[in-house]
């Protein structure tokens, strides 16, 4: 099972880079993480939210492969422990498919993504910086793993 980041934002700190590829690099092939940057949607003064929201969205549709499991990033989300997010990645591995984890801008996703998706995921009810939800994601989804396997990192 491959797992995929489509992420809103560009650009990352080199301690984000760092941190993800940290976990990266500890997870094995049938359970690896890819991340792809989205470029965001224009802002500014006088821009639009909701355009920019669109332009965004627009973006990561035309990144979706058909056959993914679906699961946004979201504060309004179902919070997962560790453990509950073993269990939904050992679910997805018996499914077959693929996983695509969507981030949105700083305005979130767009409703119609929202709605597409199979889960949505609330890593906390805080409002979180953008860069440190990858560093976390990626964590917590090599740490879900060494909870499958029974490795000893979990402890």
């Amino acid at each position: 099972m491959k797992l995929r980041l489509l992420a809103v934002g560009t650009r990352m700190p080199g301690w984000v880079e760092e941190g993800v590829e940290t976990y990266r690099k500890r997870m094995p092939r049938g359970f690896s993480l890819d991340i792809e940057e989205i470029a965001p949607g224009q802002r500014g003064k006088g821009a639009s939210v909701a355009k920019a929201r669109d332009q965004e969205a627009k973006r990561l549709r035309e990144r979706l492969k058909g056959d993914e499991h679906i699961v946004a990033l979201e504060v309004e989300g179902q919070p997962w422990t560790t453990r509950k997010l073993a269990q939904k990645a050992d679910d997805w591995r018996m499914q077959g498919n693929d996983v695509v984890l969507l981030v949105g801008g700083p305005d979130g996703l767009a409703p119609e993504l929202s709605a597409a998706a199979h889960s949505r995921w609330s890593l906390s009810p805080l409002t979180l910086p953008h860069p440190l939800v990858r560093v976390m994601l990626a964590e917590q989804l090599y740490r879900a793993w060494t909870l499958l396997v029974g490795h000893p990192y979990h402890r």
